[in-house]
């Protein structure tokens, strides 16, 4: 009897490991015969995607369903030892700004509305899935505040804008390093005597330009190398400085690099990527941009972006020169301003100072058919991703704070006060300031974890990746470095209360890589943001590869998310060369806590030629 038992149970087994056999055949077929959702890449034989014969395009996606059904059941897929490194060429590489792609593609952008410098993504197939090496001679970016007048050469190795812009004290070269004497085109004498002067025009107390704290956000288009916005650091105001990837080669590689706040972008056919009644101040300095084409509308973008009664300082010939082609452009542009509502409050020398209008009453006075006409009421004024731009006035609506700023508080209180947007949102300021003590605590619980290897300044370049209401950012107010916070598309709403709060950001969508140079950010902060483009159906792996090539040599990560997915991403690390540094927590549970979650924290080390560096 007992012998007979065994056998049964011996039969058992064996049928159940042939089941488990033909199971595990049965995934292996789906996974490879399965095609993928958007967003993400499919790996086999022909793509030859891990075996370095293709270091360039491709990647390291699996189907989604079958990493997390093993991943359930203990088994895991093998994932590369190393990642290919690209060739040379590609050190400054910007996937999604790449004009050699435009032509291999064969797009046939308009040149004339500057469409070649707006975003253009590779599709999937396309794709590199290799790490961007530095430059040759590469070295660790010179701290925050001396990064401001001084870089790295061998970082940035173009001598271009200092040659072009000699005259007018952009960039000077001075041995190993490019020097900043914090000129422009129309202020020779320095950013921060041109500064004072705005100030002086406006009449501001002590010219002062923040105005007690009421001048914080300013968007600064056409930015050179971002001296302007440099030096406006230090009146407590920060600026979103603004220019293209374009003739002017690496201005805002200059900028990030020497640890100003700046982005790349242009004022095209889409609108920027930020909310309406995002800035106080929109600055122009000789920027070339033709503010009257297609019926002014890029002025009515900037419109669109100004709080009540926010300026516009223009410095350029049309503003003083007396020539009849000079004139004729200004006379054409005052008019277009004045239908808008705008008025000129101050004009001295090479520079012209406009307001845009408190209220909708100006707008109400113009006679029928006046144009530019008001846009239509359903139009989502916030709306900013991928959306075009539109030749219409912005009306304020019938809820909105009709005062002066938006009935914002002065910097700073307004970082910590709940802003009056927060029930566009529904968000209550309960909820706000529960989410900023949250930040304050996780932040400091960060730096204890990173206290043993952070050096003093050597973190400038902050971005928040999932930035929610900016609790993080304002958790950092005390550190010297400034945060660029991103939200996703579907949580572009509540950018607005970033902008809100004296803080600057930018709406993304991370399953496409970010418009900004290689190595320009110190720490990146990832919430939640792998389980968000999980769940969309894009790679997480061509998303690790994207920090990486936006994240500094000695730079840290801190990636904050479930449990499997910081044992998937875990097995990353070496092959990304994240090992300079390890930590790996798990954090209290507080009211942001989605679940159980996990606090990776791993620092990039520096490597050159494929090869790392001690």
């Amino acid at each position: 009897m007992k012998q007979k038992n065994e056998q049964i149970h011996t039969t058992r087994l064996l049928t159940y490991l042939l089941i488990g056999l033909i199971g595990v055949l049965g995934l292996v077929c789906l996974y490879y015969g399965s095609s993928v959702a958007p967003g993400s890449r499919r790996y086999d034989d022909t793509d030859s995607r891990l075996d370095g014969s293709d270091p360039v395009f491709g990647g390291f996606s699996r189907n989604r369903d079958l990493v997390d059904l093993l991943d359930e059941q203990g088994y895991y897929l093998e994932v590369p030892k190393s990642i290919p490194i690209c060739d040379m060429k590609y050190s400054e590489l910007i996937p999604c700004l790449d004009r050699n792609l435009i032509y291999q593609l064969k797009l046939k952008p308009n040149l004339t509305v500057m469409e070649h410098y707006e975003r253009h993504c590779p599709p999937p197939e396309r794709r590199y899935n290799c790490l961007i090496p530095p430059p040759k001679g590469y070295k660790i970016p010179i701290r925050w505040p001396a990064s401001r007048d001084e870089v790295w050469k061998a970082n940035i190795p173009h001598t271009h804008l200092a040659e072009e812009k000699s005259d007018q004290h952009w960039m000077v070269v001075d041995g190993e390093k490019i020097k900043f004497p914090g000129g422009g085109t129309h202020f020779h004498y320095g950013a921060d005597k041109y500064i004072v002067g705005l100030a002086q025009m406006l009449k501001f107390p002590g010219d002062k330009l923040n105005n007690g704290g009421h001048i914080r956000n300013v968007l600064d288009v056409g930015c050179g190398v971002a001296s302007f916005g440099a030096y406006l650091l230090h009146h407590d105001i920060i600026a979103m400085s603004l220019a293209p990837n374009d003739v002017h080669e690496n201005q805002i590689q200059f900028a990030l690099e020497r640890g100003i706040p700046s982005t790349l972008g242009v004022l095209g056919t889409k609108r920027l990527p930020y909310p309406s009644r995002s800035f106080e101040l929109a600055h122009c300095s000789r920027c070339r941009i033709d503010w009257l084409q297609r019926d002014g509308i890029l002025l009515l973008e900037l419109d669109r972006l100004l709080r009540p009664g926010g300026y516009f300082a223009y410095s350029s010939p049309e503003a003083y020169e007396q020539d009849p082609e000079n004139r004729k452009i200004w006379n054409a542009m005052y008019s277009l301003l004045k239908r808008m509502c705008w008025k000129v409050v101050a004009k001295r020398g090479q520079t012209v100072m406009w307001s845009k209008p408190l209220s909708n009453s100006c707008y109400l006075k113009r006679d029928p058919g006046t144009l530019p006409p008001l846009c239509n009421s359903s139009d989502d004024q916030d709306a900013s991703w991928n959306v075009s731009m539109k030749a219409c006035i912005t009306p304020y609506s019938a809820r909105m704070h009709k005062e002066r700023w938006s009935g914002l508080l002065p910097w700073p209180q307004r970082l910590t006060a709940a802003p009056p947007r927060l029930e566009e949102i529904g968000v209550s300021s309960e909820e706000f300031h529960e989410d900023t003590k949250i930040w304050h605590f996780r932040v400091i619980e960060y730096w204890k974890q990173m206290k043993s290897v952070i050096q003093k300044n050597s973190i400038r370049n902050v971005m928040d990746m999932n930035s929610n209401l900016g609790g993080f950012a304002t958790a950092l107010k005390d550190k010297d470095v400034w945060v660029m916070n991103v939200a996703s598309v579907k949580m572009s709403a509540r950018l607005k209360i970033i902008y809100d709060r004296g803080l600057i950001g930018t709406v993304h969508d991370w399953c496409e890589a970010f418009s900004t140079y290689p190595r320009t950010y110190d720490l990146l902060h990832a919430w939640a943001v792998f389980s968000e483009i999980k769940e969309r159906g894009c790679s997480p792996e061509d998303f690790l590869i994207e920090m990486d090539r936006i994240l500094r040599p000695d730079g840290f990560v801190i990636i904050r998310d479930k449990h499997s997915v910081i044992n998937y991403i875990q097995k990353f690390i070496t092959a990304l060369r994240w090992d300079g540094w390890l930590s790996e927590v798990e954090p209290r549970t507080d009211a942001l806590t989605g679940g159980e979650e996990r606090v990776l924290i791993a620092r990039k080390k520096l490597w050159t030629d494929g090869f790392m560096t001690m």
